[in-house]
């Protein structure tokens, strides 16, 4: 039976002015799927979506948040016939043209046309999401519906990773604690590496980044030059220059955060050039990283479980907000927000 309220959404309407609102949930039509959230993840980028600091090209207000999520089929099209009603399932954020060069080449994350739910599209902090039935992957019943949410931070962090040269007993540094470094440690362990650091600002989170995979964990700064590949994921111009200063001569350097729009780094180019450094940087995630991330979860290779520290329903959601502004002395991992059961 539904409760009330599970037709409310949280939307930004636009800089500071967030709240819950009705959302109606269209019916699907021919190959389309509606899906209803059950576990939606907030990061940092909703908090900038929120303070109106986010690159405006890749926003459009009002907007229903929700980038990180996983659901339960709830309706399908009558042409859909990969689903059915009650299945788990994770839904790619992007909704490429598959049209433009760049769709043609796999780089869906760059189609010319750029839409993507939670940042230009309704997300899955509501009632429903209709979305075409190819952006539909099922997870096994095994896998905890919960576990799903993680499925877009991972793709992020598999997509940078797969287009890095990373080798077999390579030192790999993280720098960068949140979701995406904790995530970047533990899939970092698929391409064998020899030892993967995380370096953070905060002590507390030396235990998940252990529980993640990691062997080690590091207050920044961390020494020059000792590394083979670095991985920049706090999203700061500061983590940037640490990342660079420390990876070793002819090694690279993997960039994900986004620092600020039209922030800028101060960079030695001579030392790029003498110490043959490649640098690299990942936006988001293609269609491939997306269906290898639920491969690997399905399988029980990625394992992101104990990532999940904090959990809110719905109607609590400036709760979730707040944690994510200030962690406190104790280790924050993703926040969630359960979403109503609608079943």
């Amino acid at each position: 039976m539904a409760e009330p309220g599970d037709d409310l959404a949280l939307v930004v309407r636009g800089s500071g002015d967030v709240g819950l609102e009705p959302r109606a949930v269209c019916a699907p039509t021919d190959n389309q799927v509606l899906v209803a959230p059950r576990h939606v993840g907030m990061c940092g980028t909703d908090l900038e979506i929120i303070d109106g600091t986010l690159d405006p090209e890749y926003v459009r207000l009002p907007l229903v948040l929700g980038h990180e999520w996983s659901g339960r089929v709830a309706a399908i099209g009558e042409l859909v016939t990969d689903v059915k009603v009650g299945d788990p399932v994770v839904v790619e954020g992007i909704v490429p043209c598959g049209l433009c060069s760049e769709c043609r080449t796999g780089r869906t994350n760059m189609c010319l046309t750029y839409e993507e739910l939670g940042f230009t599209l309704d997300g899955a902090a509501g009632p429903g999401v209709v979305t075409p039935a190819h952006l539909v992957h099922v997870l096994a019943e095994s896998v905890p519906l919960e576990a799903g949410a993680l499925v877009e931070p991972a793709a992020v962090v598999l997509r940078g990773l797969s287009v890095i040269d990373l080798q077999p007993g390579a030192s790999v540094l993280v720098v960068g604690d949140g979701t995406v470094g904790l995530l970047a440690a533990h899939l970092a362990r698929i391409w064998s590496p020899s030892q993967v650091t995380v370096a953070g600002e905060r002590p507390a989170q030396a235990a998940l980044a252990l529980a993640m995979g990691a062997d080690a964990f590091v207050v920044t700064p961390v020494e020059p030059r000792s590394f083979d590949v670095t991985i920049e994921a706090a999203g700061s111009t500061a983590a940037v220059a640490a990342a660079i200063a420390a990876v070793k001569r002819g090694g690279q350097v993997l960039l994900y955060g986004i620092s600020g729009h039209n922030k800028t780094v101060a960079v030695a180019t001579d030392d790029l050039v003498n110490h043959d450094l490649s640098i690299r940087g990942s936006f988001s995630y293609t269609a491939a990283a997306w269906a290898e991330t639920t491969r690997l979860l399905n399988t029980g290779r990625f394992a992101p479980l104990p990532l999940i520290t904090h959990r809110f329903r719905l109607a609590d959601y400036a709760l979730a907000l707040d944690a994510l502004r200030s962690p406190g002395g104790g280790a924050r991992g993703k926040v969630l927000l359960d979403m109503p059961s609608r079943s």
